[in-house]
């Protein structure tokens, strides 16, 4: 079975991705379960815009009637982002939300996912998912590593989520074979702070950098992706330490509420909003733009290299 029987693409892109036109894939997720009603619209909105004023194209990731759509009307936009019996879905939920026809939010992993068969080689996210604290002990790694490591796609991202174990994290991608680069830095961000404590693999100083070392990669027949961590900028960053003491407790009262699996993190997420002030929803609002500012534009270096 031809993997595309599964695939619906607009128009647009499928042209776009045709005639080697950059394009940006987004995922549905941080829509249905990482932002409120109706500021997830707005906000859905405004990331496709900011992705189009800098020559590309949007192609908003989900899986709706038995399909991954790679671009989504208004309408199916409008599903989404007001997440009525909308799940979650990563790359195990897949053949059977494909099967069931269930209406779903698409992860990193399974954004990747659709973006690879679609032929999409950037991906605009928030943070990424990875090894949680102690995973050592309950083996919870997000599937977003191991997508990491076999598809071939490049990820920009403000790091990784300071809910998680970052250091594993990165730990774990040295052992998959993922670069990380940092974009314009050498501290590898954690979400809604500029650094982690962690370093990167590499420092590109240029978005036409990032596009030559994801073609190097792929050209020499490596497979999987490159992750590319973009810092939230310091008007929206917050501060480390204050942060770190948030997701302790936000991590204290999942541990309490009994919560786990992929229900963890929009749990995570909605405690440390509430218990923030709302400042850093703002904030992951800002980064998320500001990773797509800059997918956009490695985008459109990747397509200048003809690959």
């Amino acid at each position: 079975m031809n993997p595309k029987a599964y695939l619906s693409v607009t128009p647009e892109i499928e042209k776009a991705v045709a005639e080697g036109k950059p394009v940006v894939a987004l995922e549905s997720t941080i829509l249905s379960h990482g932002m409120p009603w109706p500021e997830n619209k707005s906000f859905a909105h405004e990331i496709e815009q900011i992705i189009r004023a800098e020559g590309a194209v949007p192609a908003t990731i989900a899986v709706i009637g038995g399909k991954v759509k790679v671009g989504l009307t208004a309408e199916e936009l409008d599903l989404m982002c007001r997440n009525e019996n909308v799940a979650k879905a990563s790359r195990r939920d897949l053949p059977i939300y494909l099967t069931t026809g269930q209406t779903a939010a698409t992860t990193v992993a399974t954004t990747m996912i659709g973006a690879a068969m679609a032929g999409i080689h950037v991906f605009a996210t928030g943070g990424i998912g990875g090894v949680h604290r102690h995973g050592e002990v309950t083996m919870d790694i997000s599937a977003d590593l191991q997508e990491l490591a076999h598809t071939p796609v490049a990820v920009v991202c403000a790091g990784a989520k300071m809910i998680l174990d970052i250091g594993r994290t990165l730990e774990y991608l040295e052992t998959m074979g993922v670069p990380v680069i940092g974009m314009r830095t050498s501290d590898f961000p954690s979400f809604y702070c500029k650094t982690s404590g962690y370093g990167v693999d590499y420092r590109a100083e240029t978005e036409a950098e990032v596009a030559r070392i994801m073609a190097n990669k792929w050209n020499v027949g490596l497979a999987g992706g490159v992750l590319i961590g973009n810092p939230v900028p310091d008007e929206y960053a917050l501060d480390f330490d204050q942060m770190s003491a948030v997701v302790d407790q936000a991590l204290a009262a999942a541990d309490e509420a009994g919560v786990h699996g992929k229900n963890i993190t929009p749990f995570l997420l909605a405690y440390i909003a509430e218990h923030t002030g709302g400042t850093s929803l703002a904030t992951n609002i800002q980064l998320a733009y500001h990773n797509a500012r800059v997918a956009a534009r490695i985008a459109v270096e990747y397509a200048k290299l003809g690959q």
